[in-house]
């Protein structure tokens, strides 16, 4: 068997909507919605300068039917550059591009082939001795183990299984095509090349099963590089697995501990210093930043009593450090009062009986009942973005509900305590 390398890539969600982008102050909306379609152009040439034998697409390559065709023109495109470099491609459709899900359709240029979503099948490259075999979803939720009708391999070709799959569970990822380890062992293929779970993962390598991540983050739970997997073949071994970024933009989750600071000066030091080194590793690319600051401090109540005026000054840390390539989405803030609640709550004054009452309000259903009752109207009047998704603050949820009722608390102590009547 000659040497040759292959990409393997999965979960591109090319033309990703990304809803509710457009209320992050500053957010860099035509970057991000881009960012799809630069990474995709960035994984072609990739592999176009690696001169691989193909390219492996382990599902997900749309997030849903196309909006209009220029979606699958910049496929169709795209395909054609690699076509023109005697490329070929190998698909498999996962559960956002379902056939189910996908009614619009353009022909692929013919280096490009989808597998069927009826039963496994098998490609075979007769240039490098390779099969590969694969399927792809019929509809969005499969819960059966396609992997068990794959067929068993034979000696005399390099196999390779392309499957869509949550294996045996990942957390954040719907149990679709559940199959396990050792049942793809027992196929006897050489190198499993994965797609559906977004974080890169070499689940083992004895034979290679491998996750490539998704191809570009996009939003703050898609963290760190991301890419692609270069696989390396010397007679019939794999001889080496490499991670490839090709993302333009990244995210990243900064996460303080205000424990011990005297001040809020100290905290935005601490910031300044987390975005530093987050825009050092991230290799030149725009950089999208959560920024989450929770922890007992001493300046609790002047954060809690006015956090848009902290969310500010973090956001202008990331101009005066000379970051301007980067982008604080969001800043949570949990940070907590030195001073002991529960001893606050003793207290026989107007103050210990607002606390003994909010925090009774929390475990409480009776009371939660009838406060959601009284925010009906208002949930009403939220725009829909609002109350899907992962910053969801619909009131209907009981854990947003308590969330908000113990934030309302600790924004009347700090206003409190700034008029010096608490500790």
């Amino acid at each position: 068997m000659a040497r040759f390398r292959f990409l393997h890539a999965a979960d591109v969600h090319l033309d990703s909507p990304l809803v509710g982008l457009d209320r992050y102050e500053s957010a860099p909306v035509d970057a991000v919605r881009g960012a799809t379609r630069r990474a995709f152009e960035n994984l072609v040439g990739l592999a176009i300068a690696e001169e691989v034998a193909f390219l492996l697409l382990a599902g997900d390559l749309y997030d849903g039917d196309w909006r209009d065709y220029r979606t699958g023109l910049f496929f169709v495109e795209q395909m054609a550059r690699l076509r023109e470099a005697k490329i070929p491609v190998f698909v498999v459709a996962g559960n956002h591009d379902a056939a189910s899900q996908i009614t619009k359709n353009l022909r692929p240029p013919d280096n490009v082939h989808f597998f069927s979503t009826n039963r496994p099948e098998t490609r075979l490259v007769t240039a490098f001795d390779v099969a590969i075999h694969g399927q792809g979803y019929a509809t969005r939720e499969i819960t059966l183990d396609l992997a068990a009708a794959y067929p068993a391999a034979d000696r005399a070709l390099f196999h390779i299984g392309l499957l869509h799959t949550s294996l045996d569970g990942r957390p954040g990822h719907a149990p679709y095509a559940p199959t396990s380890s050792q049942r793809l062992a027992q196929k006897g293929y050489h190198y499993w090349a994965l797609g559906h779970v977004h974080q890169r993962e070499v689940v083992a390598q004895d034979p290679w099963i491998v996750f490539p991540g998704n191809l570009q983050g996009r939003h703050a739970r898609e963290t760190g590089p991301k890419g692609c997997t270069l696989v390396t073949v010397e007679n019939g071994v794999v001889h080496q697995v490499e991670a490839r970024s090709v993302d333009v933009l990244r995210w990243a989750v900064i996460r303080i501990d205000t424990e011990g600071a005297s001040s809020t000066g100290e905290v935005l030091d601490h910031v300044a210093r987390a975005i530093a080194s987050e825009s050092e590793r991230s290799d030149g690319r725009p950089l999208a930043v959560r920024v989450e600051i929770s922890g007992r401090a001493a300046c609790h109540d002047e954060i809690a009593s006015d956090p848009d005026r902290w969310t500010q000054e973090v956001r202008a840390l990331a101009v005066s450090i000379g970051s301007a390539g980067v982008w604080i989405e969001k800043v949570c803030f949990a940070t907590e009062r030195p001073a002991d609640l529960a001893q606050i709550a003793t207290r026989d004054d107007a103050i210990g009986g607002l606390i003994r009452d909010i925090t009774s309000a929390v475990g409480d259903a009776a009371e939660m009942a009838a406060l959601r009752a009284s925010l009906a109207d208002i949930r009403g009047a939220l725009p829909r973005e609002l109350l899907d998704g992962e910053d969801a603050v619909d009131p209907n949820v009981p854990e947003t509900l308590a969330r908000m009722v113990v934030e309302a608390r600790e924004l009347l102590l700090a206003r409190i305590a700034r008029q010096g009547l608490a500790p």
